[in-house]
């Protein structure tokens, strides 16, 4: 069926097929591909090994990038897959800074547009008892943690004109703009500027509507994004809605670079899925972190307790990491008129969609 759906093409073919895999009952993915067992479309790309030295790779946490597997897709110019480059255990570091410190203050999150501002200092600190704690009911109370939707980094992405802006900013993290650097590199971007990223927080109901990627200033430069935890079907398309997507996995460690041609195509994620190992957490996660670290490293050890938090939450949920260059280097924003500061709350068409009742009764829910 999603095979036929991809021949067909015309009229928003694109939606055609985001529509055949966010239903609940699809079980035939026979059409979506595996980069664990590439084939096919599926080529390998070539790296830049003598750009990022092994010593950047581990204080990044990640493999020397000779030992990275790095694919292409035919009639996709500049799309890189690069299925899990990280060293075991250093996932859990992003998983644990995407809950508990990028959600902090002066970032912005979903939240804040609901609920006071003190009420939201704290996500992590409100939520991780009734977290570790959480059973399998479907009918239980959800923590703060899980009514996070999105966060934004560096330029805060306004949702409503779907623009940045140089008043509304805030320090990137370091940690996450060294990794980004590094992956960068290592596909040929050298002197890539981590200067903004949105973090979107999935659960089995949620999904991604159909978007182009098109607000940065600059397309020159690649968009990085990174996913952890439960896997999900990505699907990447052409730069009209009239062309029918790709279906690939996305599963956890798993970093796709989006550059030249692809950085401007249609994309989405119809639908989050367990992990195809079968297990609560797929097996990368159960991997603790090294005890040597290399020095200067920016992946930090979570704490056991930290951990519990962080793995009862990926039991049914994704994390993603976009990070983007807005600016090209010297380039300025344009002189602003008019526009709206902070508003921030995503339109029903935007990002997460999600298929509850009461997200259709009330469309800017948490």
């Amino acid at each position: 069926a999603a095979a036929a759906l991809t021949r067909e093409g015309g009229e928003d073919a694109f939606r055609r097929l985001f529509r055949f895999y966010r239903q609940r009952d699809v079980s035939d993915l026979r059409g979506v591909l595996d980069f664990s067992a590439p084939g096919g479309q599926v080529f390998r790309s070539q790296l830049s090994i003598s750009s990022v030295s092994d010593q950047d790779a581990y204080r990044a946490g990640l493999q020397p990038v000779s030992q990275w597997k790095a694919y292409g897709l035919k009639g996709y110019p500049g799309f890189i897959f690069i299925p899990n480059p990280f060293l075991p255990g250093c996932q859990r570091h992003w998983v644990k800074q995407c809950l508990k410190l990028y959600p902090q203050k002066p970032n912005v999150c979903n939240l804040d547009l609901h609920m006071a501002p003190e009420k939201t200092i704290d996500l992590w600190g409100q939520s991780k008892e009734q977290l570790r704690r959480k059973g399998s009911s479907r009918w239980e109370p959800r923590s703060l943690l899980e009514k996070l939707r999105w966060v934004t980094l560096g330029y805060h992405y306004n949702w409503d004109t779907k623009k940045y802006s140089a008043n509304h900013h805030t320090p990137f993290p370091s940690d996450l703009a060294f990794l980004s650097e590094q992956v960068a590199a290592a596909c040929g971007f050298q002197g890539f500027q981590a200067q903004a990223g949105i973090l979107n927080y999935y659960h089995f109901d949620s999904s991604l509507g159909i978007h182009v990627d098109e607000s940065e200033l600059d397309h020159s430069r690649p968009l990085l994004s990174f996913s952890f935890g439960q896997s999900s079907i990505f699907l990447l398309g052409g730069l009209k809605r009239e062309e029918a997507p790709t279906a690939m996995f996305m599963h956890s460690g798993d970093i796709m670079v989006m550059s030249g041609l692809s950085r401007l195509l249609y994309h989405a994620v119809p639908r989050v899925l367990p992990n195809p190992e079968g297990t609560a957490l797929p097996s990368c996660l159960s991997q603790a972190l090294s005890s040597n670290l290399p020095v200067g490293s920016v992946v930090e050890h979570s704490s056991d307790e930290d951990w519990q938090v962080c793995a009862k939450y990926l039991q049914s949920s994704r994390i993603n990491m976009t990070i983007r260059q807005v600016l090209a280097e010297g380039q300025k924003f344009p002189e602003e008129s008019g526009a709206k500061g902070k508003g921030q709350a995503p339109s029903e068409d935007s990002h997460h969609e999600e298929n509850s009742r009461a997200k259709r009764l009330k469309p800017n829910t948490v």
